[in-house]
């Protein structure tokens, strides 16, 4: 069972669930970060920063990956490390170009594992159709990391009228929340990899890169007025950021929210809750209501997307608030991860 508590403000060290996207990073950005470094550009604490340099728009982002196991059903650390920036510039808008790749081993790391997971890289950023053009490398003493930690950067060029995308600033009464696809997969995969837990059919990772289909949308659909990928805290974190950021409501419908049924068994089992779980290949959009059919059918027509879900709409009641609809009827207030339902999974 996992047990949630309310953010101690007075907290002085560093727990997991600062790690957890949810409500006790919000806390950790807000009073240290951006206390000391904020600026405007950081302030608006998108996926990616936006920058005009001479007239070009560029998105800017920067990770760090550190999952156990760093091998795991349908991927690895590196084309985690790989996808998860392309996905951070494709959800703002971009056309991602380059990236960068620092390493920091362990003492004792087989040689055999790196050389997998840097060939793993290469070929996923093949196909994302990027360029790994810089990069790092650090060895500490054993005991001082576990195994590999991979830190990226990647930069991709924005046509100016996408701009606004990763803010958020377009979104209106009346526009349909999209997800493309089953939710919870890389989470569970990680924990089966992790446990030594067996399911028939095995629980793969959705890890992929979603710049092609990032593209196709906002080709088909330029009005899009928001895009995020739901990774740490998940579906229910992200919901809980836009409403905060927008003064909108957000109405749920749970029958709509696509679950895989090993999914589902296996948070019975954990006491973990479905809207929460990390996901690695998954874009949330927010389009105006007049345009989501077309939108949902450009998922649909992507091997990325086909089984999409219009799950909500955005609405002038409750601002500030995500209500779900259940499915045994009523509604519930859902709001950010405030703990950490698994550690070490992106």
């Amino acid at each position: 069972m996992i047990i949630f508590t309310k953010t101690n403000r007075m907290q002085k060290t560093i727990l997991i669930g600062h790690g957890s996207g949810g409500l006790m990073t919000a806390d950790l950005i807000r009073d240290t970060f951006i206390k000391h470094l904020g600026n405007p550009i950081l302030e608006m604490l998108t996926d990616s920063a936006m920058l005009n340099i001479e007239g070009k728009y560029f998105a800017f982002t920067t990770d760090s990956f550190v999952v156990d196991p760093v091998f795991f059903p349908g991927g690895d650390i590196g084309k985690l490390a790989v996808c998860g920036t392309v996905n951070d510039l494709s959800v703002s808008g971009a056309k991602p170009l380059f990236l960068s790749a620092a390493f920091i081993l362990e003492e004792g790391f087989p040689l055999q594992d790196l050389d997998r997971i840097v060939k793993s890289m290469a070929e996923e950023a093949n196909n994302a159709g990027i360029q790994i053009v810089t990069g790092d490398t650090k060895v500490v003493r054993k005991g001082q990391c576990d195994k590999i930690f991979i830190n990226t950067a990647g930069l991709g060029i924005v046509e100016e009228r996408f701009t606004t995308i990763s803010k958020g600033s377009g979104i209106r009464a009346g526009d349909r929340i999209i997800v493309n696809g089953y939710l919870g997969d890389h989470e569970m995969a990680v924990l089966a990899a992790r446990e030594n837990l067996d399911f028939d059919p095995p629980v793969v990772s959705d890890v992929a890169s979603l710049n092609s289909l990032t593209i196709s949308l906002l080709k088909d659909v330029p009005e899009v007025h928001f895009m995020r990928d739901i990774t740490r805290g998940g579906l229910a974190t992200v919901l809980a950021e836009i409403a905060s950021t927008c003064r909108k409501g957000v109405i749920l419908d749970e029958a709509a929210i696509p679950v895989r049924e090993q999914v589902n068994g296996i948070c019975e089992i954990y006491g973990f809750n479905p809207l929460y779980l990390a996901n690695e290949g998954k874009v949330l959009a927010i389009v105006p209501g007049e345009n989501a059919v077309t939108a949902l059918n450009c998922f649909k027509q992507h091997p990325l997307g086909r089984d999409a879900r219009i799950i909500g709409e955005i609405g002038d009641e409750h601002p500030g608030k995500v209500l779900m609809k259940s499915i045994i009827g009523g509604t519930r207030m859902i709001d950010k991860l405030a703990g950490e339902q698994l550690p070490r999974i992106c």
